[in-house]
């Protein structure tokens, strides 16, 4: 291999694995923190999940719960939205809420989790 093909070898590695940083830290970053507390299967049709939610007081966070059957299967899930909130609302000025989210289930679960969440736009 040529000096010269050795270059463009090395900067197209570099490109790429420039990108592919920043494209991992970019797409991982969805602007909302969840903890979840706690959780509790009511019946074989209910479940809920009491979670922390932080991210910009302005902002709309939505989150996907769903819960879990003992193979793992998802036998429930729901969206839910956190408005905006104002700055003596919840903790951490604001930036904190604690929530409770209820997910309709099709069989008994044994387990509830969020899968993702998101600023609406």
């Amino acid at each position: 291999m040529s000096k010269r093909a050795k270059i463009i070898a090395v900067a197209v590695a570099l490109a790429v694995g420039l990108t592919w940083i920043l494209w991992s830290v970019v797409a991982g970053n969805t602007g909302v923190d969840q903890k979840v507390i706690s959780f509790k299967v009511v019946d074989p049709t209910l479940s809920t999940v009491d979670l922390t939610i932080t991210k910009d007081p302005a902002a709309t966070a939505q989150c996907a719960v769903q819960a879990l059957n003992e193979q793992f299967a998802v036998v429930g899930w729901n969206i839910l939205t956190v408005g905006a909130n104002g700055a003596d609302a919840g903790i951490n000025s604001g930036h904190t809420t604690s929530v409770t989210a209820s997910v309709r289930t099709t069989s008994l679960a044994v387990t509830v989790t969020v899968d993702n969440c998101w600023i609406e736009h």
